[in-house]
């Protein structure tokens, strides 16, 4: 299932993916122009980084990575269209959107009579620590 950006098509999206999939894999420049390589940062900037300084990504305190792969698959399965629902609606959703077998047995284990308004429930319902974000 392809999800696109808010700015491109799916189409664009994939061509922005394609155009920079060498780059990434081989971790270094490919360009053969030194001209199209981008400069990098100034004497007075800091380096590039992924995360923000003081707020740290990854996953919150005790959940692994299996834990990690199950929220992301909820996520990705169960957009916001699929609530409010009980168990019943949510595997219906799942089965719709091509789930992986494995995440509708996850939502399998979801209590049957719990309506859920949102995936935070349903992550909790799971026993799995939902998602926090700082602001600021």
């Amino acid at each position: 299932m392809n999800e696109s950006s808010s700015l491109h098509g799916p189409r664009e999206d994939d061509a922005l993916k394609r155009e920079t999939r060498s780059e990434v894999q081989a971790n270094r420049d490919t360009r053969s122009e030194e001209w199209l390589d981008p400069e990098p940062p100034g004497e007075d900037q800091p380096d590039a980084t992924w995360a923000l300084a003081g707020r740290p990504g990854g996953a919150p305190p005790g959940l692994g990575q299996e834990g990690v792969e199950i929220r992301s698959d909820l996520a990705r399965y169960l957009d916001h269209k699929a609530f409010p629902a009980n168990r019943a609606g949510l595997i219906k959703t799942l089965e719709r959107h091509n789930a992986p077998q494995r995440v509708i047995d996850i939502a399998a284990g979801l209590p049957g009579r719990q309506r859920f308004t949102n995936l935070h429930e349903v992550l909790v319902a799971l026993g799995l620590p939902p998602e926090t974000r700082q602001t600021g």
